[in-house]
């Protein structure tokens, strides 16, 4: 087997990985997914912020 036909059938592997990729993220079964994700930066978080703020310096010597 030559060399050139290692990196033809790894760029063609890598052509149809891309392309299955595309279409599952693609898909009409995805698309609730897709609107519930695209709504989470609208979300609003359960903890107060001064309490996730107060975790920030964990690990951290003064």
């Amino acid at each position: 087997m030559d060399v050139n036909t290692l990196r033809i059938a790894v760029t063609v592997a890598g052509l149809a990985l891309f392309l299955a990729l595309v279409v599952h993220t693609w898909s009409r079964r995805r698309q609730a997914d897709h609107e519930a994700a695209a709504l989470l930066p609208f979300a609003e978080d359960d903890a107060p912020a001064a309490a996730a703020g107060a975790n920030d310096n964990q690990g951290v010597k003064p």
